[in-house]
């Protein structure tokens, strides 16, 4: 069998960053936990074990074992749950893999990086200063940017998405997943060079 349930000996550690509660759920500022649910269902998944301060599920892909995780602390504060879970499982950076939004891709673009700076993203900013570094990989998944330079950033990332983008959205999801695996196999350029930008063909 392909994906399996595995309870013990975590290798890697996907988070999907987003915020608790039923008035985040389905928001821009929350793609990471769909991408993540996407995941979940793809490896037979089921975030819903409450450990670190975050709902998670382990699965074995691929020969290797993954940690999912949705830290329940608030976008902000994701390092609380992500560092104290590496650290238990001494999973190293380059192990830990984040999905999440970014505002500066148009819907469904994806923008995967083996390492890089938080580019003002506040999740991420969390997660490199408990993690004590940058090297890990990232998935970040375009939510659109604002209408106007004079549109609330908070408005819009905590907004919804229109019927037409969240179809675009919907059909990245199977690419986060193929994208996911390659990581895990040890081939990130190659999950850049196929899945980044918008969809091709």
């Amino acid at each position: 069998m392909l994906f399996a349930k595995q309870e013990n000996g975590v290798q890697w550690l996907v988070v999907g960053l987003g915020n608790p509660g039923k008035e985040y759920e389905n928001t821009r500022h929350n793609i990471g936990w769909q991408a993540l649910d996407a995941t979940a269902k793809a490896w037979g998944g089921n975030i819903t074990r409450s450990r670190f301060n975050a709902l998670v599920d382990t699965v074995t892909v691929h020969g290797q074992k993954v940690m999912l995780m949705k830290p329940q602390t608030f976008m902000n504060l994701s390092g609380e749950a992500v560092g104290p879970a590496a650290a238990y499982y001494k999973i190293p950076q380059q192990h830990v893999i984040l999905l999440s939004d970014d505002i500066n891709l148009a819907p469904g673009v994806l923008r995967i990086r083996k390492s890089g700076s938080a580019g003002g993203h506040n999740g991420l900013k969390s997660i490199i200063a408990h993690l004590g570094g940058q090297d890990f990989p990232r998935v970040r998944i375009g939510v659109g940017e604002k209408p106007c330079p004079e549109y609330d950033l908070a408005a819009w990332v905590l907004g919804k998405f229109s019927p037409g983008d969240g179809k675009i959205i919907e059909k990245r999801m199977l690419d986060v997943v193929a994208a996911l695996e390659l990581i895990l196999d040890g081939k990130p350029d190659e999950a850049i060079s196929k899945y980044n930008g918008a969809v091709k063909g």
